[in-house]
């Protein structure tokens, strides 16, 4: 089921799973809460919503947002729209006891509404980095009230994520990578630093192929050109596919390694850019595609 409500922005449909986990600046003080009252909760951010499962937790949800398609059972909760565009009154509708949110959920002005509600907002930080999960891990564990669960899975995650960093660091020919976001338009939107794109590329033993800004920013031919990507790595899900045809018929594209190569990795947003659980997983998927057999299974 899904939550009509009045918020919506023209890229939402493209962007969802990327909206996700765009990087904002994290706000110190929240996510230190309990809630006193987890009979309903409203899970915003797909890592959020994975870590409830994967906690064990699941009973304790009454609603989700668009990017939170996993695990499949999750899609059968009532979904209140995209992490970036939510409205108070779709999230308030299924009457939940509180809400869980990953930081960069908005419009900000929609945040505030529910802030100011009376139903408890714990914010989870999102670093996208080792260190960075395993605080999600706890905090969304402390806020259900089930801290020796998640203090359970933090280290079995920690282990995971520990595992897979020792096989990437040994990788001594480190690729150029370039995530690619969109051609809508025929321009190329690119991730730069502080993304989540970047902390997958670096973790899987890549290096971003792009320098000088933060964020997701519109490439000229000439930035394109001189980043020298070796690998071109897109998402799946959230919007159209990008294809190997159009993304090398770009002349600038085409005349990087990447291009002459054609050489283009494709994985599924939530996977790749999620910062959750799965995170180990989708370092050793990424550094196999890059890599080959360089990295041990």
């Amino acid at each position: 089921m899904r939550i009509v409500f009045r918020f919506r922005t023209a890229l939402a449909p493209m962007l969802g799973v990327l909206l996700a986990v765009i990087a904002l600046p994290v706000g110190a003080d929240e996510g230190k809460a309990v809630f006193s009252d987890a009979s309903r909760i409203v899970s915003i951010g797909g890592s959020i919503t994975e870590i409830v499962y994967a906690l064990g937790e699941e009973r304790h949800l009454v609603a989700r947002d668009s990017t939170s398609s996993h695990p499949e059972e999750a899609q059968k909760l009532p979904d209140v729209g995209y992490m970036r565009a939510l409205s108070p009154e779709g999230v308030l509708s299924v009457n939940p006891s509180g809400i869980l949110a990953l930081h960069g959920s908005g419009p900000k002005e929609a945040v505030d509404v529910l802030k100011k509600s009376s139903v408890p907002f714990i914010e989870v930080p999102d670093h996208y980095n080792h260190e960075g999960i395993l605080e999600k891990i706890r905090i969304v564990g402390k806020a259900l009230g089930v801290e020796a669960k998640a203090e359970k899975l933090a280290a079995e995650t920690d282990a995971k994520l520990t595992a897979a960093e020792k096989q990437t660091a040994a990788i001594k020919d480190r690729k150029r990578v370039l995530f690619v976001l969109s051609t809508q338009g025929g321009k190329i939107l690119a991730a730069g630093g502080d993304t989540a794109a970047d902390g997958i590329i670096r973790l899987a033993g890549a290096v971003n192929a792009i320098e000088g800004f933060s964020g997701y920013k519109g490439m000229t031919d000439e930035a394109i050109v001189s980043a020298k990507p070796d690998v071109i790595l897109t998402m799946k899900g959230g919007g159209p596919p990008i294809s190997e045809d159009e993304l090398f018929a770009n002349p600038a594209v085409a005349s990087t390694p990447a291009g002459t190569n054609r050489k283009m990795i494709s994985m599924w947003g939530g996977y790749l850019l999620g910062f959750g659980p799965r995170t180990a997983e989708a370092i050793h998927d990424l550094a196999v595609e890059l890599y080959g057999n360089q990295v041990a299974d």
